[in-house]
């Protein structure tokens, strides 16, 4: 199966869209202004207990405490405690782990008021994002991961993940290690280490390790807390980390910046591979380029069509999702009810899949599938929703059919899940319901050109049109459209761009910076 990554990236976010075999799986937005927080390693101040929880709030710099249950500070606790100790003391010029003897585990069934104390200085690493009204969620149980492997301080034990399912490749592996592995640390082997040769484990680990020496000496000086220790991968990067495979074909970014640091990390994993990495720089917007605007207004929202008129219902409540099958106008030949019932049930197992990645949810999520008699019949569906979230790198467990005919599912929640509106407010009405003759559309433009080219002597730009409109202003013979007669009437050097995202009578002027020119605003001061 082959896979692309489209990176869209703009002044306020970055965007990253998963295709397999071009059609949309997965999709990422985060601010630009923001940090992708997950992995984050903090020094910072317990800042109150609460023992009827068994746990505490800790001050991470989020407006909400950041919260850290007993069962989350892991069983190297102590250890972490003495490492901070001698580190905030200058006790110790050498802070590498060889020097520490590992302590004894913390109880498993203790009291957070045993080992924490309000005010007290720990170490924390952010394993979920905020959700909602809740601040992050945090563990002790600090780890940093790679393209192969994961390092684990003050631990000895190698783990070797399940997916590789060859005894002896896991041996081979282990042995490996044991051979390089540095002293107090332990090791998880992820699946894509698999065949990897013993410079690839060396290398990596040495990253690893600079990494973690450089976050523990950050301990020395006397910062401000709360500290950042260690800050993930960027997105974009952190992305590529965990889902980069040998099935990858391509990987489009539209911003320099993001593909020489794209570039950087491929080069460094797999350098034989470091061409599948290109610069998009057309003036079509790279997700519409790509067909992924498409597909995002046709994914989310209330009700998703996926198979010759079948369709999913996806409601969401306080507690879990809801997610409801009907066949729509879908029928066979003959009326077989319960034909007629596996093969939508089969189809849309296929599509909730695809669902739960892209819209990342999380918690429990019901399905009322279309009832079916036949036990086989259950047990194929139940097979095929397996089948579909092997690849889910989230972890999830699925049930059996109820005897009412529902299946729960769980998926892990890190983050909050994706929400994109695929309704559009009429700019022209704002939703009011009366709007001008859209036939005088164009005119309204050519007079925002005029003002834009000898008020504001502006005379490079872009204008960004819905796609019918710029159908329309491009029309006719070469040199006779509406987009020649305006070059030539104001003397101004200007593209005209469809793109998907805007709605039918909606518009965006560019400079040649890539900053958005508000005419509205500026003719409005004006005229004040």
């Amino acid at each position: 199966m082959s896979s692309e990554l489209v990176i869209d990236v703009q002044a306020s976010e970055i965007s990253i869209a998963l295709l397999e075999e071009k059609r949309l799986i997965e999709v990422n937005k985060e601010s630009r202004i923001s940090t992708f927080s997950v992995g984050d390693i903090y020094f910072a101040k317990v800042k109150k207990l609460m023992p009827g929880l068994n746990a505490a709030f800790v001050d991470v710099g989020y407006d909400k405490g950041a919260f850290l249950h007993y069962q989350d500070l892991g069983p190297r606790f102590l250890s972490y405690k003495n490492l901070v100790k001698d580190a905030r003391g200058g006790r110790k010029k050498d802070l590498s782990l060889g020097q520490y003897p590992i302590e004894r585990e913390i109880e498993k069934d203790g009291h957070i008021t045993d080992v924490l104390a309000q005010g007290q200085e720990i170490m924390v690493q952010i394993a979920k994002e905020p959700i909602s009204t809740k601040g992050p969620r945090l563990t002790s149980e600090i780890s940093i991961a790679g393209r192969f492997l994961v390092l684990i301080p003050f631990a000895e034990k190698i783990y070797v993940s399940q997916k590789i399912k060859s005894s002896e490749e896991r041996n081979r592996i282990k042995q490996i290690l044991k051979e390089i592995k540095p002293k107090n640390f332990g090791v998880i082997v992820r699946t894509v280490a698999e065949g990897k040769k013993m410079e690839d484990f060396d290398f990596e680990l040495t990253s690893l390790l600079k990494r973690w020496n450089d976050s523990v000496n950050k301990l020395k000086a006397e910062p401000k807390l709360p500290l950042l220790m260690y800050e993930e991968m960027s997105r974009a990067v952190s992305i590529l980390r965990d889902i980069f495979n040998p099935s990858f074909e391509n990987i489009y970014v539209n911003d320099e910046g993001v593909y020489n640091e794209i570039c950087e990390y491929v080069a460094l994993i797999a350098p034989e591979r470091k061409n599948i990495v290109q610069l998009y720089t057309g003036d079509i917007p790279i997700f519409d380029y790509f067909a992924v605007t498409k597909q995002l207004k046709s994914s989310f929202g209330r009700t998703v069509s996926f198979k010759n008129g079948a369709y999913l219902i996806i409601e969401k409540t306080e507690a879990m999702h809801v997610v409801d099958v009907n066949s729509g106008n879908k029928t066979r030949a003959g009326n077989d009810q319960e034909a007629n019932a596996i093969e939508v049930n089969l189809a849309a197992a296929d599509e909730l899949a695809r669902q739960l990645r892209l819209r990342d949810l999380g918690g429990i999520i019901v399905v009322d599938f279309i009832d079916m008699l036949k036990a086989e019949n259950r047990q194929e569906l139940y097979n095929r929703m397996r089948s579909n979230m092997a690849n889910d790198r989230a972890k999830h467990n699925i049930l059996q059919l109820s005897k009412f005919g529902l299946m729960q599912i769980t998926r892990q929640r890190v983050r909050p899940e994706m929400h994109i509106d695929t309704e559009e407010v009429c700019p022209t009405c704002y939703g009011k319901g009366v709007s001008r003759p859209s036939i005088l559309f164009v005119d309204e433009l050519e007079n925002k050109i005029d003002y834009l080219v000898n008020t504001l002597k502006t005379t490079k730009f872009k204008l960004y049109v819905h796609p019918y409109v710029g159908a329309y202003i491009n029309q006719g013979f070469p040199f006779c459209s509406l987009k020649w007669k305006w070059k030539r009437k104001y003397k101004a050097s200007f593209k005209i761009i469809t793109s998907q995202n805007l709605s039918f009578l909606q518009y965006q002027f560019i400079d040649e910076n890539g900053n958005e020119i508000d005419l509205k605003e500026e003719i409005e001061t004006v005229s004040h």
